[in-house]
């Protein structure tokens, strides 16, 4: 089964500073037929404007995924972490017991993310940060783990859930295939481009929310750079 969830129907919010589309549920966009998929719990699709970001506040017993897809991100937290995270790459906080952050696109043009939050397996814990570059040049044409909750996936940015996190750019024609485990809760976003999947059409930033496919066989309609949660 594959929902398709056009990216023009996401609700959202326009905060000047902050332009925001919410897959799922989430702060003044309310609604409890659509609070997650599975494990997966937030994903929003965020375009923050130069010299503007998120001031710091608090999170708990929650795994933070950034995807950047354009610009940087700038990360600072109440553990002395500092970085930066720039268009490709990827950072992971699991919040653990409770952490403050701050996010800041301090670059000279606009930062759009993905940013998705998993449920962890258990609650508390100590928080943790870290970032990776994943460079679209090495999975190309393939799907690779960015961030996982298990041991096999050992080039992945580690996360305290039952999940993983793929990305993967295709050119035109190319294809991937993905075979999840039974029962699991599978959701992709292209950043860019269109794709296929099973023969269903997702356009950039659409959702498909995915279950009960024994195999993904996912075709790019144009050239695309796509990324999929694959959680309990």
């Amino acid at each position: 089964m594959i929902e398709l969830r056009p990216f023009a129907e996401l609700g959202g919010a326009d905060h000047g500073w902050l332009k925001a589309k919410h897959h799922f549920s989430f702060a003044s966009h309310y609604d409890p037929n659509n609070m997650g998929h599975g494990a997966l719990r937030v994903w929003n699709d965020d375009e923050i404007a130069p010299n503007t970001g998120f001031p710091a506040h608090p999170h708990a017993n929650m795994e933070i995924i950034t995807y950047v897809r354009e610009g940087a991100i700038t990360h600072q937290d109440s553990l002395g972490n500092e970085g930066r995270t720039e268009a490709g790459d990827v950072q992971v906080m699991s919040a653990g017991s409770g952490i403050r952050h701050s996010e800041y696109n301090l670059e000279p043009t606009r930062t759009r993310i993905f940013q998705i939050w998993i449920e962890p397996t258990a609650r508390g814990g100590q928080p943790t940060w870290g970032s990776k570059p994943f460079p679209k040049a090495d999975r190309s044409g393939r799907l690779v783990t960015i961030a996982s909750g298990f041991e096999d996936d050992a080039d992945a940015l580690p996360i305290r859930a039952d999940a993983r996190v793929l990305a993967t750019t295709l050119k035109a024609g190319e294809s991937a295939e993905y075979e999840p485990q039974q029962s699991r809760h599978l959701y992709l976003v292209p950043a860019a481009g269109s794709v296929e999947i099973n023969g269903v059409r997702v356009n950039a930033r659409d959702g498909a929310a995915i279950r009960d496919e024994a195999k993904l066989k996912i075709t790019a309609l144009e050239d695309s750079e796509l990324v999929l949660v694959d959680a309990a």
